[in-house]
């Protein structure tokens, strides 16, 4: 019992969770800023800005309801925190796996948008409550092609954990190749699930001042900024398990193969970032529905396919 809580509430929960959000956060912006020829924050520039945050005062909206208002916040990294014990961390398994632990963990990862969009039309402003059509929009463009691009390599595994894809891939490291287009396409989708360059519509900042968040302030806005960095985290872990599944025996070793993972995966992300502008809603609804959701379709065939041919 105090193992898992452990577990949970220090490690790896919430509070190294909390840790590398603050540390991807700042990576993520000096890395942004570098490539525009930017020096970017210091190190400790995520800690402080949260810990400012915390101190400043909340102001709940005139017409808000308040524990709706309030809770939003926390459910949301809640979500996220609960998601993370299931992605494999210094091993091919993580800390509870269990058959279809994949579809939980996509499902989490649906609530803080979910949260975003309720937060956004509970704070009765018009600014955020664009912003929070716009984050619930996008959910409806890259949801399906990012399931498809996850489920896929299930496909080949023939299970639906993240933990038995994870061990499935390390034991045949060539069927990597294969899923190479679904990788591709959860790349760029997750762009959209986390709100990024150029699919940051709900946060566009010189269109509807920050969005859905328009009217957060102090310890609550804390809370929901840390709930993204937390879901970078997150995202680019899965994305690590499923589609570069190399481990070591060593927890130690394994635990630095997770670090490098996940920090190439926040690097290609942020190239994408930095390499694109950003898009209309409707050009995002079209890519979505187009491109990367017919992408995804043919990688499920062919892993289909090789399932078959393999049996």
């Amino acid at each position: 019992m105090l193992m898992a809580l452990f577990n949970i509430v220090i490690f790896p929960g919430l509070l190294f969770l909390g840790i590398y959000a603050l540390f991807f956060a700042f990576l993520d912006r000096k890395l942004y800023a570098r490539l525009q020829n930017r020096v970017g924050p210091p190190w400790f520039q995520p800690l402080a800005d949260f810990c400012k945050l915390l101190g400043k005062e909340t102001i709940i909206p005139q017409g808000a309801d308040r524990r709706v208002f309030v809770s939003l916040p926390v459910f949301a990294l809640a979500a996220v925190t609960t998601a993370f014990i299931y992605v494999p961390i210094w091993s091919v398994n993580s800390l509870f796996p269990f058959e279809g632990d994949l579809i939980v963990v996509l499902y989490l990862l649906t609530i803080p948008t979910l949260c975003f969009f309720l937060g956004g039309w509970y704070s009765t402003s018009l600014y955020a409550t664009i912003g929070a059509v716009r984050a619930l929009t996008q959910l409806f463009s890259y949801e399906v092609p990012l399931f498809m691009a996850m489920l896929a390599p299930a496909i080949l595994a023939e299970t639906w954990s993240i933990s038995g894809i994870s061990a499935y891939y390390a034991e045949h490291p060539l069927y990597i190749l294969i899923n190479i287009p679904a990788f591709l396409v959860a790349m760029v989708a997750c762009q959209g699930k986390l709100e990024r360059v150029p699919f940051d519509l709900p946060e566009a900042e010189t269109e509807i001042v920050s969005g859905t968040f328009v009217e957060y302030s102090g310890r609550l806005f804390a809370i929901f900024k840390m709930a993204i960095d937390c879901e970078l985290v997150v995202v680019s872990a899965l994305i690590a398990a499923i589609f570069l599944p190399f481990h070591a025996a060593n927890p130690w070793l394994g635990f630095l193969y997770f670090i490098i993972k996940t920090v190439i995966i926040l690097i290609l992300l942020c190239l994408f970032r930095a390499s694109m502008a950003r898009v209309r809603i409707e050009q995002m609804l079209m890519f979505c529905w187009k491109i990367l959701t017919p992408l995804a379709i043919i990688q499920i065939i062919i892993n289909l396919l090789v399932r078959g041919a393999l049996a």
